[in-house]
């Protein structure tokens, strides 16, 4: 409902929809801000971002196993991509502006919900959390609007659509089979199902970002930029404490 809102109000100050035609418009300053907060609220909604997440893991627990890799895989990037062909292009002045408040929710999320991960017992809610982690560090990436840090946005987000369903499929297996998603029966399932704990070890281990994996080119890519912007340092060692509890919630 926020983007149709920004979309009506671009309309009446354009009379068009126009993309290329848009980005040669003059929006007013409130107006511009006002269409900004509109869309970003949307696309946050739709990635998700803290503190409009709490809508995604009661939906993977509810859903379906195709209606949670069809969720996390593709419907989760729809946000991030959003921010990327539209609300930076459009207002990249607002975007500056908003962009120190953005990095400090979205690191603050990581951290919220990395912590939210490590007390589940639902196998599908830590995935379900962990995707929440994952989606705000590709935020930060879009955020610090550089090639090399925007470039690891697009791997982590690909990597991350992979990674995700294939657990969602193998959490999907589990449930089929035991009817119940609590972790803590599933010790010894190595011995039932070799080729499936193989297969999930695998996944895990991308999910946390293991070198060799495709998660991990995105997330190097966004580190490395922090690590590189000196008034980004303090974030550089929150996102590298953000990749240790991954690895706790994770195994």
């Amino acid at each position: 409902m926020l983007i149709l809102v920004a979309l009506i109000l671009i309309y009446s100050n354009c009379q068009s929809l126009d993309f290329f035609y848009i980005k040669t418009q003059q929006f007013s300053f409130i107006r511009q801000h006002f269409i900004w907060l509109s869309f970003f609220i949307g696309f946050a909604v739709k990635i998700p971002m803290v503190p409009f997440h709490v809508w995604l893991p009661e939906a993977h627990t509810e859903a379906p196993t195709v209606g949670s890799v069809l969720l996390a895989a593709v419907l989760l990037k729809l946000g991030s991509y959003g921010m990327l062909k539209f609300l930076f292009p459009l207002f990249y002045d607002i975007t500056l502006f908003y962009t120190p408040l953005l990095l400090l929710l979205s690191f603050l999320g990581m951290f919220y919900v990395s912590l939210t991960a490590i007390r589940q017992v639902d196998i599908k809610k830590i995935i379900a959390y962990s995707s929440v982690a994952h989606m705000s560090y590709v935020v930060v990436g879009v955020l610090l609007c550089t090639s090399s840090a925007c470039v690891g946005s697009v791997f982590l987000m690909l990597g991350h659509g992979l990674v995700s369903a294939g657990l969602f499929f193998c959490i999907g297996f589990l449930y089929e089979r035991f009817k119940t998603r609590n972790i803590k029966y599933f010790g010894g399932v190595v011995s039932l199902a070799p080729l499936l704990t193989f297969a999930f070890l695998i996944l895990t281990l991308a999910n946390t970002a293991f070198p060799g994996t495709s998660n991990f080119v995105g997330e190097f890519l966004i580190l490395l930029s922090l690590v590189f912007n000196k008034s980004m340092f303090e974030f550089a060692l929150l996102s590298v404490s953000m990749i240790l509890f991954g690895s706790i919630y994770a195994f």
